[in-house]
C-alpha cells in the first residue's frame, strides 16, 4: 500500500498505480484531500474512502460531491479498516452507519433546500422514474432509508442474491458510482424525506 503526504503526490500516485481504493485524509499537511479525492474521481472510476474525525467537518460535504465513496473515523482499528476497505471495493454497503448515514442526510438536506429549484428535484425524480423498474424503485428507496442487502431482502421477501442483482443495475441504470451515491439520488428524487433531528429536550433531575 503506497503512501502520500500531499496532494499532488495523492494524484500522481493514483494515476500511476491505478488502486481499487485510496483511502484519503481528509485533513492532509499544508492543504486538504478535497482537492485530491475531486481531481482521482474526476480522472479514474477509483474509490475513494475518507478518513475523518467526524465532528461535523465541512470539508465531508465537500467529498461527497467530489466523489467520495465511504467515511471512516481514524479512530477504527486496523482489522476494521481493512474491512472497509474491502467493501468501498465492492461498492456494496454504506460503511460506519452511525457516520455515513447522518452525514448522507445533512448533504441531501442541502443539496434539496431552497438553493437548489424545484424543477431541479423534479427533474432527478422523472430521471430516476424513467429508467428503473417498479421493484428497482422499491429496492432504491430501501437503500435511501439506509437498509443492508440482508434488510431489504427480509423486507421484499426476496433473495440477497436478488437484491445484489438489483443493486448493480440501478448502479449502471443511473450512472452511480456506488452505494453511497445511490442513497443521495434517492433523496434528490424525493424518494426518502429528510427530517431534521429533533433538538434535545431539557434533562430531568
Amino acid at each position: 500500500m503506497n503512501s502520500a503526504a500531499a496532494r499532488a503526490t495523492a494524484v500522481r500516485l493514483a494515476r500511476a498505480e491505478h488502486p481499487d481504493v485510496v483511502l484519503m485524509d481528509i485533513r492532509m499537511p499544508g492543504t486538504d484531500g478535497l482537492a485530491a479525492t475531486r481531481r482521482i474521481t474526476a480522472e479514474s472510476g477509483v474509490r475513494i474512502l475518507v478518513l475523518t474525525t467526524f465532528d461535523l467537518d465541512e470539508y465531508i460535504y465537500g467529498a461527497l460531491r467530489a466523489g467520495a465513496s465511504g467515511f471512516l473515523l481514524k479512530s477504527t482499528p486496523p482489522e476494521d479498516l481493512l474491512t472497509a476497505i474491502r467493501v468501498v471495493a465492492a461498492g456494496e454497503a454504506l460503511l460506519a452507519p452511525s457516520v455515513t448515514r447522518r452525514l448522507i442526510r445533512a448533504f441531501a438536506a442541502a443539496s434539496t433546500g431552497p438553493a437548489e429549484p424545484s424543477a431541479d428535484r423534479d427533474g432527478e425524480r422523472q430521471r430516476v422514474l424513467q429508467a428503473v423498474t417498479g421493484r428497482e424503485l422499491e429496492v432504491l428507496t430501501l437503500i435511501g432509508r439506509g437498509l443492508t442487502n440482508t434488510e431489504i431482502a427480509e423486507r421484499l421477501c426476496v433473495s440477497t442474491g436478488t437484491v445484489k442483482t438489483h443493486v448493480g443495475h440501478l448502479l449502471a441504470k443511473l450512472a452511480a458510482r456506488d452505494r453511497v451515491h445511490l442513497v443521495i439520488t434517492a433523496y434528490r428524487a424525493a424518494l426518502v424525506a429528510w427530517h431534521p433531528p429533533r433538538a434535545p429536550g431539557p434533562r430531568r433531575p
